[in-house]
């Protein structure tokens, strides 16, 4: 059954051109995840089909019997109202069973007390309020703009049973590609002002993408060689053209006057980072409480050189404060912070409350530097702002008027091109469209330093963690080794190992395996990323340590070159010594996973 369509819908923003005649329709069932990079009207797509915003052009024919509820990405509402009541607003049937509901969505959701005043939450609590409101609002269409933002894993988990269970049809965006895997059967991409529609999954979404790319990669190649042996016809004489049909010059004029297929522009981030040395971030028995309530309980930690960590927790937990007190902007009640003097941070917050937004793109990176050596040589601020996908005109905007992911994007240009040795990433993927996270995961597997990131993308931790910090009551942080899948099964094991069994009418207590007892069934992404490359990384390092030796005996009446060619070496060392140990680790969890699969 068709419940809306869409019908040569055109949106243009000041010259930019948003959508460009899209059609679609939504029928029952469907459950669509609507994708593009950032600023490519995603939100604005959403907002014309529940009727917030009128197209230029075209219309949205849905019958009168469908409702459709809306999430919107920053929620709107009635001053004075209680938690309850702003859920409940506008229900009037059925009141007494939909209040029971929505007190237990609401508990599902981390919203505790029903009676407090929505003014006073905060903008993560408000949001889940929205989401319990749009939720337990009758509709046919539910129309959701990023319902993932702002809920931890449990309620993301959550959220995804509910969605694959709810009857209607569902139009959403979101960036967290677990969620879309799970929960949609079809995915709209929003591409330069067109629409590509793929009936599957994001996985499905992913292979046909690249094959519709190379279709057209191909159709563009063949476009242009007719258009080069038409052109060298056309090149040659009047008279040797003469005895030629007129459809030759007709067919160059055609071709040549094709746009084609352009390739579309992508994201470059090149791994900037200053030299780190030995000693990087000791954290000694830390400890920090606010009102009473102890977040972080005397923690310990060595940093090391190249350290992927993820850290996961309820909200309110203390995540960010830990990333605060590590680069110092909070100082913890007790307890030391050991800082090297090498290190240089780059703190990537979740708010990016310090930007000015009536401040220019260009004038915001400018107050960093004029320009900047990269290893691809030296940019200018505009043209490290165009490897952003900042195009000239955005350049010129002011940071108010940029859409969210794009000021997250910006912000991220300005603390990379700092060039830091420890990144401190909190929610780095919030408001980020897709394609901008995966050259971020790319960058972070070849950035030379250690980073440190609080999360509650499940698929970037997969890729990017090598090990789980996870919070525990009474501010105990626990450690875990591999991803956030790794982790989660970590943590099924120990929950079914603690559960009693009843034998015979009595319960027989279960002794909870120690972590060494529990050996992993397979390697992490990052695991299994190290373990395919880090024989030729360290056969690299053999060699080059071999041409440093032999410039070092060369060199031996240069006493600054010496100098320079002996710290080189020492670097090299370490980096050798490390990659040696890694190499141990893996291939000895290697082994354990062929035992583990043996047995």
């Amino acid at each position: 059954m068709v419940l809306l369509t869409l019908d040569q819908i055109t949106k243009s923003y000041t010259e930019k051109k948003l959508l460009n005649q899209i059609s679609f329709t939504l029928n029952e069932g469907d459950k669509v995840g609507v994708i593009g990079i950032n600023g490519t009207g995603k939100s604005t797509l959403l907002k014309i089909v529940a009727g917030i915003e009128q197209p230029d052009q075209g219309k949205v024919v849905k019958s009168n019997s469908v409702r459709i509820g809306y999430l919107p990405q920053n929620p709107v509402f009635t001053p004075g109202n209680t938690v309850l009541e702003q859920v409940l607003d506008g229900i009037s049937n059925q009141l007494d069973t939909k209040e029971y509901e929505a007190k237990a969505m609401l508990q599902k959701l981390g919203i505790a007390d029903d009676t407090q005043l929505v003014d006073e939450l905060s903008g993560g609590q408000k949001k889940r309020v929205a989401i319990a409101a749009a939720l337990l609002h009758p509709c046919e269409v539910l129309v959701m703009d990023e319902p993932t933002n702002h809920l931890d894993h449990k309620m993301v988990t959550w959220l995804e049973e509910y969605l694959k269970k709810y009857r209607g049809a569902l139009l959403m965006v979101t960036h967290d590609r677990y969620f879309l895997d799970r929960v949609t059967n079809q995915i709209l991409e929003i591409d330069r002002g067109s629409i590509y529609q793929y009936e599957t999954n994001y996985s499905g979404f992913v292979q046909r993408k690249a094959e519709r790319e190379e279709m057209e990669a191909a159709s563009e190649r063949k476009r242009r060689s007719l258009l080069k042996k038409e052109l060298a016809w056309m090149q040659q004489g009047p008279k040797a053209r003469g005895t030629k049909s007129r459809y030759r010059i007709e067919r160059y004029e055609e071709l040549s006057s094709q746009q084609g297929n352009l390739p579309e522009q992508q994201l470059e981030l090149n791994s900037l980072a200053s030299r780190l040395g030995k000693k990087i971030v000791e954290l000694e028995n830390i400890s920090k409480s606010y009102d009473g309530q102890l977040y972080i309980n005397q923690f310990s930690y060595n940093l090391l050189r190249n350290s992927r960590i993820g850290i996961v927790g309820p909200n309110g937990c203390g995540k960010s404060t830990l990333l605060k007190i590590i680069c110092g902007k909070i100082q913890p009640d007790s307890g030391i912070v050991h800082i090297g003097e090498t290190v240089k941070f780059g703190y990537f917050s979740q708010e990016c409350d310090e930007m000015d937004l009536s401040m220019r793109v260009i004038d915001y990176i400018k107050e960093v530097a004029e320009r900047i050596q990269t290893p691809d040589g030296v940019l200018t601020a505009s043209q490290l702002l165009e490897k952003f996908l900042f195009s000239g005109d955005l350049q010129w905007n002011t940071i108010g008027r940029l859409s969210g992911g794009e000021r997250r994007r910006l912000f991220l240009c300005r603390i990379l091109m700092n060039a830091p040795n420890v990144l401190l990433l909190d929610e780095p993927t919030n408001d980020l469209d897709i394609q901008t996270m995966v050259v971020l995961e790319d960058y972070l597997e070849c950035f030379d330093g250690a980073v440190i990131a609080v999360s509650h993308d499940r698929y970037f931790l997969d890729k990017m963690a090598d090990f789980i910090f996870a919070y525990q009551p009474g501010g105990i942080i626990r450690q875990y080794v591999g991803g956030y899948t790794d982790y989660e099964q970590q943590i099924n094991s120990e929950e079914l190992s603690s559960k009693p069994v009843q034998s015979n009418g009595k319960s027989v207590k279960n002794i909870r395996p120690k972590k060494q007892d529990m050996p992993k069934t397979k390697f992490s992404y990052k695991e299994q990323y190290d373990y395919d490359h880090i024989d030729g990384e360290i056969e690299a390092l053999e060699q080059k340590l071999a041409e440093v030796a032999h410039l070092i005996e060369e060199q031996s009446s240069d006493y600054s070159k010496l100098q320079e060619l002996l710290e080189e070496q020492e670097q090299l060392n370490e980096k050798l010594e490390e990659k040696t140990e890694r190499w141990i680790y893996l291939n000895e969890l290697a082994e354990q996973i062929e035992n583990a699969k043996k047995s």
